[in-house]
C-alpha cells in the first residue's frame, strides 16, 4: 500500500474514532446552559434566525412548533425527526406517513449554519429545535407564550420511520387512545387539551381529515363539511391539498355565515385559543380535535381554556417545557451534529 494511501485510512480511522468519543450518554438539560458559552450569545442568535424567517414566511412558525412535538414524542427531544435518508437508513422519522407535511427544516439548517460560524460543535440540534419552538410560540402569541428553556441536548444517532409510526398521535384516534398516548409519554388529560391548542396554526393535508367528510352533523358543522372541506378536498384521494387549521385563516368567501364565528376576526397565523372556540362550535378539522369534547376528562378544560386565553399561554409554555424534557430511551448515546441533516459518523 502506498504512503499516501495509509495516510488516507489512517485519517479515516482518526474521524471515525473521533465521531464515536463524541457520542457519549445524554444529559438532563438545566435551563442557562449555554450562558457561559458562545459569548452567551446561543440564544440570540436562535431568535435573530427565527425573527427573520417568519417575517419572511410566518407560516414556518407553525411549522416550527410542530417539528419540536413530532422530534419529542418519539424518541425523546434529540433531533431524530432532522436527520434525511441514507443509503444506511432509507427510511428516517421524517418520511413517516405520520410526519406527512413536516416543514420548516431550512429555518434549523440556517440557525445551525450560524451557530457553527459563531461557535463550532457546541450547540445541538435538540436544542435548536426546543429553543426555535419556543420562540416561534412567542411570535405567534404576541409575546404572551414564553419561558425559559432547558437545554444541554445531544444529538441521537436513530431514526425510525417505524418509531414515529408507533409514537405520534394519530388525527384518527378517539379520546380514549389519544389519552393513552399521552400517558405514556407522561402527559395528563389536561395536558393533552392544552397541547392540541397548538392547532390554532398551521395546514394540514386533506388526507389527516378526509373522514370528517362524512362524520355526522353532530360531530362536524354540515356547512363547514359540505360547502368548506368538501369544496377544498373532493377531488378524491389521489389529490391532497392542504387546508388551513383554523377556520379564522380560511377563505372568507368560502365560510359564507360561517364568518359569524370567527374568533378573533382578525390577526391570521396567531397562537392562541381560538381553537378551543373552535371546537366548541364544532368547526375544527381532525376528528381527534373533536374526539375531545367528547370526554368529561377532556370536556372540562375545552370550556376552560374557551373562557380563559391568557390562562392557556401559561399552561401552553409549561406544557412545552414538560415536552422538551422528554428524554431519549435508556442506553441511547448522542453527540453534537456538524449538520443537523445527518450524523456525525
Amino acid at each position: 500500500m502506498k504512503v499516501s494511501a495509509v495516510v488516507l485510512v489512517l485519517g479515516a480511522f482518526q474521524a471515525a474514532a473521533a465521531a464515536m468519543v463524541q457520542a457519549t450518554a445524554p444529559r438532563t438539560p438545566t435551563v442557562g446552559y449555554y450562558n457561559d458559552k458562545c459569548n452567551g450569545s446561543v440564544e440570540g442568535i436562535v431568535r435573530d434566525t427565527v425573527k427573520a424567517a417568519l417575517n419572511a414566511d410566518i407560516t414556518k412558525g407553525a411549522a416550527l412548533v410542530r417539528l419540536f412535538f413530532h422530534d419529542c414524542f418519539v424518541r425523546g427531544c434529540d433531533g431524530s425527526v432532522l436527520l434525511d435518508p441514507t443509503y444506511a437508513n432509507p427510511y428516517p422519522e421524517k418520511t413517516s406517513g405520520a410526519n406527512i407535511g413536516l416543514r420548516g427544516f431550512d429555518v434549523i439548517d440556517a440557525i445551525k449554519a450560524n451557530l457553527e460560524s459563531a461557535c463550532p460543535s457546541t450547540v445541538s440540534c435538540a436544542d435548536i429545535l426546543a429553543f426555535a419552538a419556543r420562540d416561534a410560540s412567542r411570535y405567534l402569541s404576541n409575546g404572551g407564550i414564553d419561558y425559559a428553556v432547558p437545554a444541554g441536548r445531544l444529538d441521537g444517532v436513530v431514526s425510525s420511520a417505524t418509531d414515529a409510526e408507533n409514537n405520534l398521535p394519530g388525527s384518527t384516534f378517539d379520546v380514549a387512545k389519544l389519552i393513552s398516548n399521552f400517558a405514556a409519554k407522561g402527559f395528563t388529560p389536561e395536558e393533552l387539551v392544552i397541547l392540541s391548542g397548538a392547532h390554532s396554526i398551521g395546514r394540514a393535508h386533506c388526507s389527516s381529515f378526509r373522514d370528517r367528510l362524512s362524520a355526522p352533523s353532530g360531530e362536524i358543522n354540515p356547512y363547514f363539511r359540505d360547502n368548506v372541506l368538501a369544496k377544498d378536498c373532493g377531488a378524491g384521494p389521489a389529490a391532497d391539498p392542504t387546508v388551513e387549521n383554523n377556520i379564522r385563516d380560511q377563505n372568507a368567501t368560502a365560510l359564507g355565515n360561517l364568518t359569524s364565528y370567527v374568533v378573533p376576526a382578525s390577526g391570521g397565523a396567531s397562537l392562541d385559543n381560538s381553537y378551543y372556540i373552535n371546537n366548541l362550535n364544532n368547526l375544527v378539522l381532525f376528528h381527534s380535535d373533536w374526539a375531545i369534547v367528547g370526554s368529561n376528562a377532556t370536556m372540562r378544560h375545552v370550556h376552560e381554556y374557551a373562557d380563559n386565553g391568557t390562562l392557556w399561554n401559561l399552561d401552553f409554555a409549561d406544557a412545552l417545557v414538560k415536552l422538551s424534557k422528554l428524554a431519549m430511551p435508556p442506553g441511547s448515546t448522542g453527540e453534537i451534529r456538524k449538520t443537523c441533516r445527518a450524523t456525525n459518523y
